[in-house]
């Protein structure tokens, strides 16, 4: 997923139903089996609005700049994208694998709790939750660019805030509607998304000029050094393949859908990705494109041979954000409910209307809320960015602990209902995969990395809090 030009079900636990009281929190230990059952065909989620929500939440607004961000690099940046899709894949793959061993609503959160404990478990869902706050306010700032093509409203600081609100609440609402309602803006706005930039990059082959891509090698760093810098800003245009695996408590047969929507929502972004990007090269000028502010507009431009683009554009991105912003507040709520449940977030976190973490969203998108208000109305950018930045570490967090929890259960053996035979392919693939997630991990750069580290072990004392809280009821009931 990419904001603005800076990303399961339980083997025994219900999927969420209409209850209004949170469940029960206390916890087990990461190591142990699942204690709680969802029964199966309970999911709303079929394998096309599993597919939607990964391939809508990876697309964000990011795609309308990329052209234009890595084409100093020359068209060695297309084989860069080719390397990360391969990397993406994998991680794709592996959150299928894992999946089909605990199907359970939480997806990477789940997975490093019951490879290597409670508190690996919470720094998974601290991390991811931080991610999907922050994101979401992103994602609205950088929205209300877009919107501000069709409705000048940037000239007031209180029409901005308003406009920048309401592009977070509505998908709140939709959420808190249930997750009927969350699928289908899901699954419409995806293909709303995907139609302008397919035909982007459709129509582009007609009007490609090869003269106009420019060099190979356009940095002159060599090929190396170029597809590394260029890799460096595609890296995060993948964050979101975990979608489906963190929702799998909604999706039907999550043993075999999860797996099967992470590849097909990753695979057609990529697509997405590589042939938008291909388009742009093919019609827009190489000299003209490193400049450009607006390269998919340019391009529209360039093939109707008139000056809408842009309008064109700003639509087809308040779409995509809108889409992304919708499956990003039910994944803010996801993790939380996870952790909730077993004991390791405050308990409010779990509680559940209409199939949906009701207190999960409304926190979620009132943190989001608060940090935009703050962007625009008291001059806090500098915070902003900050927390943005933090974003780069800590979203790489869970596919790190993820990917190892995988690699934790070939070496032991557990596979799961993975063939003996197919051993070394999934140790392969496991590794892949860890190299991908510790490549994203070296992508966000040093100072992502240091104030990640700050924000991610600040929660480090919820986690005491909680722990305390847990070890304290415990101990009352044994002593009666």
């Amino acid at each position: 997923m990419q904001t603005s030009p800076v990303l399961p079900r339980q083997a025994a636990s219900p999927t969420p139903a209409a209850v209004d009281h949170p469940v029960d929190c206390s916890g087990h230990s990461g190591h142990s089996a699942p204690e709680q059952v969802e029964e199966h065909g309970r999911g709303r989620f079929g394998l096309p609005t599993a597919t939607a929500l990964v391939m809508g939440n990876i697309i964000g607004g990011g795609i309308f700049m990329l052209p234009a961000a890595v084409a100093p690099y020359g068209t060695v940046s297309l084989l860069a994208f080719a390397v990360l899709t391969v990397g993406a894949i994998a991680l794709a793959l592996v959150f299928g694998k894992l999946a089909r061993r605990n199907p359970r609503t939480g997806g990477p959160y789940v997975y490093a709790r019951e490879a290597f404990g409670d508190f690996a478990g919470f720094l998974s869902a601290w991390s991811y939750w931080i991610t999907t706050w922050v994101s979401n306010a992103a994602l609205a700032v950088a929205a209300v660019g877009y919107l501000d093509v069709l409705l000048p409203i940037q000239h007031s600081a209180l029409l901005t805030i308003a406009a920048a609100l309401l592009l977070q609440w509505l998908p709140a609402l939709a959420n808190l509607a249930g997750t009927r309602y969350i699928g289908a803006v899901q699954l419409v706005s995806t293909v709303l998304k995907f139609v302008p930039l397919a035909l982007v990059a459709i129509g582009g082959l007609f009007f490609f000029d090869p003269a106009k891509m420019g060099p190979f090698d356009a940095s002159g760093s060599g090929w190396v050094g170029g597809m590394t810098a260029a890799a460096a800003i595609l890296l995060f245009s993948y964050l979101g393949v975990e979608s489906a695996a963190m929702s799998a408590g909604q999706v039907r047969d999550p043993e075999r859908n999860v797996g099967r929507a992470s590849v097909l929502g990753t695979t057609g972004a990529a697509l997405v990705y590589l042939l938008g990007t291909l388009a742009v090269f093919g019609t827009v000028a190489h000299s003209q494109l490193v400049h450009s502010t607006a390269p998919f507009s340019d391009a529209v431009d360039v093939m109707s041979g008139g000056s809408w683009g842009g309008t064109v554009i700003a639509v087809a991105a308040l779409v995509s954000m809108t889409g992304a912003l919708n499956g990003w507040t039910l994944l803010a709520a996801q993790a939380p409910y996870a952790a909730a449940r077993d004991g390791l977030f405050p308990a409010v976190f779990g509680v559940e209307k209409r199939g949906v973490p009701v207190y999960g969203v409304l926190v979620s998108v009132g943190l989001a809320s608060l940090l935009t208000v703050l962007n625009f109305a008291s001059g806090a950018k500098s915070a902003f960015e900050m927390l943005v930045l933090v974003t780069s570490f800590t979203a790489t967090v869970p596919y790190l602990l993820s990917t190892a929890a995988q690699l934790y259960w070939l070496v032991r053996g557990e596979q799961g209902r993975v063939a003996p035979g197919r051993l070394l392919r999934d140790a392969a693939l496991g590794l892949g995969a860890f190299a991908f997630s510790l490549w994203l991990l070296a992508g966000a750069g040093y100072a992502a990395v240091y104030q990640g580290v700050l924000f991610l072990f600040a929660g480090i004392l919820v986690y005491v809090w909680m722990a305390g809280r847990r070890g304290h009821r415990d101990g009352e009931q044994r002593d009666r």
